[in-house]
């Protein structure tokens, strides 16, 4: 299976009292890279919600958010400092009798002294919640994957149909190369017989020039080096898993050739077809640059 880099995934849970919601986006990037966006209390499941999305994907600039909300428990205690408490109790009395006022406190006026009552975190079991985290995890990266490869089946269709462009193109050009070197003979011939007038042409010499300007614009090697490029290309292909970076060595040779081909051939047609070709090549190194 060949993934695009580009997909998003969202997962949501409600149970044991909490709702989880998890959601990965990613974008093109050379390798894996990892941004998180959660509540700081829950920071301590980050390293392994990296790690987890590290095995299961190659690459990708991938940014995740998580969001736990307790909904069947509290996420906050409150404590009392009941030390404290006692020491303004203690203090108030004082005041009273001193002053000779009337007393007049309550629970809820020492509460609301400094420090008296502490608002805390309450404890989590974290193994109980990256469990839980993990789960909703698995099933936003399910998706995340799922449309991954839909993407990425697309762009494989798209880019083979292009490759059987090219290789069209490479048989057109050979069956156009082997033309080539008999009309330049004749070419050649008809500009001699002219320039000679009377005078006999020496057929050897021109057979000679021929064979020259054959050596000189073969493109056989280039040919059959395209074809064996634009196979491993369907092989890689169909193998699947993280080809990006292969096609994308396959694409400069695809394209490397093609220009040799180019700077030997200055017939119009095959010009023509080398044009047609690295505008093809192009567009297919547009597609993989989007793939895992």
């Amino acid at each position: 299976m060949v993934t695009s880099m580009t997909g998003y995934g969202r997962a949501r849970s409600a149970a044991d009292g909490r709702e989880i919601t998890i959601e990965i986006k990613s974008v093109n990037s050379r390798y894996f890279e990892y941004s998180s966006r959660m509540p700081r209390a829950y920071a301590f499941l980050d390293d392994k919600m990296k790690q987890y999305l590290a095995g299961r994907l190659a690459r990708g600039k991938v940014e995740v958010a998580l969001s736990v909300i307790n909904t069947g428990v509290a996420d906050s205690v409150v404590t009392v400092n009941e030390a404290l408490a006692e020491s303004y109790l203690t203090a108030l009395h004082s005041i009273a009798e001193k002053l000779g006022v009337r007393e007049d406190v309550s629970a809820v006026s020492i509460a609301k002294f400094p420090d008296v009552l502490t608002l805390a975190k309450a404890e989590e079991d974290e193994d109980a919640l990256w469990n839980s985290v993990l789960s909703v995890l698995a099933e936003a990266t399910d998706r995340f994957i799922a449309m991954r490869a839909g993407e990425g089946e697309r762009m494989t269709a798209d880019i083979t149909s292009r490759l059987s462009f090219l290789e069209e193109s490479v048989g057109k050009i050979e069956a156009t190369s082997g033309e080539r070197v008999q009309k330049y003979t004749d070419r050649l011939y008809e500009k001699l017989k002219t320039l000679l007038e009377d005078r006999a042409v020496d057929e050897s010499r021109i057979l000679t020039e021929a064979a020259i300007f054959a050596d000189k614009t073969a493109v056989d090697e280039e040919t059959v080096r395209l074809r064996s490029h634009i196979q491993q290309y369907r092989e890689i292909l169909a193998a699947g898993g993280p080809v990006g970076r292969k096609l994308d060595f396959l694409t400069q040779e695809l394209n490397r050739e093609t220009n040799t081909i180019g700077s030997k051939c200055q017939e119009l047609t095959i010009t023509r077809m080398v044009v047609d070709m690295k505008a093809e090549i192009e567009k297919i190194r547009e597609q993989i640059q989007n793939l895992e």
